[in-house]
């Protein structure tokens, strides 16, 4: 999945909007201003209750606020995931000053969902209902909750009708990376003039009691080395009941989050027509997977990472224009060990010199979102001319060929292009070249 901008009928890609509904400090990330604030500085929002979980805490009232309007038939069935789509997706409008009920009819609607949240009371409420002794009222209102909060199209769906928009509309499912393949398929869209403008959202929801669960699940687990019979090799389990700390000696551990984010793309030509403001450019993106027979394993070799990076830049474009990375470290040492060797062989002696850091520890590993996430980061990151620090990074791991950028300070760096990393588990590679604008 790439597109070479310099062929004859590519138009520039530009980003004009960006909003989020993200876990904040005391109040939900929304703006570009709150997320520069924590993500700046190498705060968290993780909180600790037996595990460290990042919740974004939406009440009915301030729901209402950010997304007015929602007739109550509807507005009463939306899950989180629901909410939080819609939120950051007003105020993604809102950033690129568009209305978002008259000026995207003909935009292009794509979601990204990637991870545990199916609305399973949804399934289990029809499930258990009694089509002898259910009131016609109540029936109605059941069906109404399980079409609309079952779709795993549920997002774009909701989106599009609050938009009114009458351009492509879907949902593609990749994991982590998932945001980050809609960008790719956005970008394609736009680049070849299928659609001049499209809104790509990733949004997922991973319930604090179920990481809980997991927990206490893992420490049942453990026992396994224990009891296991000689000659059984017990596998390495993650842990949730510390802080992850990406690029860290002692990364040890993931924290979950939840949330949304959304960014707005257009061409070149329109976002000028209109006279929209310019965060930055898309300007390749690519996708590729490890190759292993085992659907869940990754290989530590970050081979796949290079094929995609360099399938990314093409002939265009050289690793040496490029002086940051935004890396997609969520605490795990194996994603460590593969962006490690893979910039290694990109980047050969000069690697000391790349700055490469990763903000998941300020919001949590909130999957779907992250490659919408980091793109905004990363864009914002140009435009103030500083890198932020890779929070709850303190210790760097030993060995790593970049500056991971560690403390809460961030770092001055004037540059023009960057390298925006996702990926997903089973070795799924997603990589996009950003630009000033």
């Amino acid at each position: 999945m790439s597109v070479m901008t310099d062929a004859p009928s590519a138009r520039d890609v530009v980003i004009t909007g960006m909003g989020f509904c993200l876990p904040g400090l005391g109040q939900p990330v929304r703006t570009t201003d709150d997320l520069w604030s924590i993500a700046s500085t190498g705060r968290t929002s993780l909180a600790a209750d037996e595990i460290y979980h990042a919740s974004v805490g939406i009440t009915e009232e301030q729901f209402n606020t950010y997304v007015p309007g929602i007739p109550d038939t509807f507005a009463k069935h939306f899950t989180k995931a629901h909410q939080f789509g819609l939120i950051s997706f007003m105020q993604a409008a809102a950033d690129a000053g568009l209305d978002p009920c008259n000026q995207l009819t003909e935009a292009a609607i794509l979601a990204g969902r990637g991870s545990v949240d199916a609305n399973i009371e949804s399934y289990l409420r029809a499930l258990q209902a009694d089509a002898e002794t259910i009131s016609p009222f109540d029936a109605l209102d059941l069906y109404v909750g399980t079409e609309q909060a079952a779709s795993p199209s549920d997002v774009a769906l909701v989106q599009s009708a609050l938009a009114r928009s009458t351009g492509p509309c879907f949902t593609a499912s990749a994991g982590c990376a998932s945001s980050a393949a809609q960008i790719g398929n956005a970008f394609m869209m736009i680049a070849t003039g299928a659609a001049d403008l499209a809104v790509v959202t990733g949004v997922d929801v991973f319930n604090a009691d179920l990481v809980r669960k997991a927990q206490q699940l893992l420490r049942v687990a453990q026992r396994f080395a224990d009891e296991a019979p000689a000659g059984t090799v017990a596998p390495e389990l993650p842990s949730f009941d510390r802080p992850m700390r990406p690029y860290d000696r002692r990364a040890d551990c993931i924290n979950f989050g939840e949330g949304s984010a959304t960014l707005i793309l257009e061409s070149r030509d329109h976002a000028a027509r209109r006279g929209g403001r310019l965060h930055g450019q898309v300007l390749s993106q690519a996708m590729a997977r490890d190759g292993l027979a085992h659907p869940l394993a990754s290989d530590e070799s970050g081979v796949g990472l290079v094929r995609a990076v360099r399938k990314c830049l093409g002939s265009r474009w050289d690793i040496g224009q490029i002086p940051y990375v935004h890396g997609a470290s969520d605490g795990d040492a194996m994603v460590t060990a593969f962006e490690a060797n893979a910039i290694r062989e990109l980047y050969g002696p000069a690697a000391g010199k790349l700055l490469m850091t990763s903000q998941e520890a300020c919001f949590g590993h909130n999957g779907a979102p992250a490659g919408a996430v980091g793109v905004a980061l990363t864009l914002l990151m140009m435009q103030h001319g500083e890198v932020c620090p890779t929070a709850n990074c303190e210790e760097p791991a030993d060995g790593l060929p970049f500056d991971p950028v560690p403390g809460t300070r961030t770092r001055p760096l004037d540059f023009g292009y960057a390298l925006n990393f996702t990926y997903q588990i089973g070795g799924v590679k997603n990589v996009i070249l950003l630009g000033a604008a």
